[in-house]
């Protein structure tokens, strides 16, 4: 069934970026959040601002961009919503980065009221959702992604099937999980290398260049961290809670991983320093006035 209208809930830094390049390609695009205050923003990027049930039923395909998977399981299961709409298949893309065991019960709940749900956990920041050229790490069925992939390719510039439900926020969370020791090891790396006398700027030309280069000295130096910006798009909270759900994982199917349980200890000893609410690139800060340098 073709999909010309498509409804986004949760209008945060991603979401909003997703439902504006949504309608940008010519969709008709639904919006909804839990704060009125988006609504402005939400109507200049040209979405009709409703409310959640008016969202769940006008739509031929939902995006879903919240913080937790309790989120993505109140509205899947909100009364007078998906669960008892009949009238055709609705696909849910959910870009939330949530925990396998949660996607794949909401999946099979969905399945039963004859709707698909891909746990489709996105990369590439705020400005990747407004630009459409985000990667998307996907698991469920192939016949769900084929009907939403009319979707997937207006806000993505590379959509990879990794399997079956829960593959996505799989890969995800093993993504973030390295995300989060990168961010450490190579603030404490241009911290020694300044400490040693040669400025970070000098020392990132050489590792970019060589073995130790990765997205943080590729990207999020230069563009958040040397600046001094941090203004990424992407909470310390939120990249706290994707490295919870990634130990939690391991806990669950019995890996052992000491140097990620160190990493999940030092995001939680710095919330004095760096609050839920302050950018992710601050755990990077490597310069003299950081008091943790």
């Amino acid at each position: 069934m073709a999909i010309a209208t498509v409804g986004v809930v949760g209008l945060g830094n991603m979401g909003l970026g997703m439902a504006a390049t949504l309608a940008r390609k010519g969709f008709a695009v639904l919006g909804h959040d839990i704060s009125e205050a988006r609504r402005p923003a939400a109507e200049d990027a040209g979405i009709r601002f409703l409310s959640l049930a008016e969202v769940l039923n006008g739509a031929d395909a939902l995006v879903f961009s919240l913080p937790y998977a309790r989120d993505v399981e109140a509205v899947v299961t909100a009364p007078g919503g998906l669960l008892t709409r009949l009238d055709r298949e609705v696909v849910v893309i959910d870009t939330s980065t949530s925990d396998p065991v949660t996607t794949r019960r909401l999946a099979a709940r969905l399945a039963e009221a004859g709707h698909g749900l891909l746990d489709a956990p996105v990369s590439g920041g705020p400005s990747g959702a407004a630009e459409g050229t985000l990667t998307v790490m996907i698991g469920g069925d192939e016949a769900h992604l084929n009907a939403a992939r009319p979707v997937i390719e207006a806000i993505s510039a590379r959509a990879v099937h990794v399997g079956p439900s829960g593959a996505g926020n799989i890969a995800k969370l093993v993504n973030n999980l390295l995300v989060a020791a990168h961010l450490i090891t190579t603030g404490e790396a241009m911290r020694l290398s300044e400490a040693a006398g040669l400025p970070a700027e000098d020392a990132l030309k050489v590792v970019n260049a060589a073995t130790g280069r990765s997205a943080i000295s590729e990207v999020m130096m230069p563009r958040w961290i040397l600046p001094g910006t941090f203004d990424s798009g992407f909470a310390a909270g939120l990249m706290r809670k994707d490295v919870r759900l990634a130990l939690e994982l391991a806990e669950a199917t019995g890996s052992e991983l000491p140097l990620s349980a160190h990493v999940a200890r030092i995001w939680d000893e710095t919330r004095a320093r760096i609050t839920d609410a302050d950018d992710f690139t601050r755990m990077a800060d490597h310069r003299k006035d950081n008091p943790d340098a």
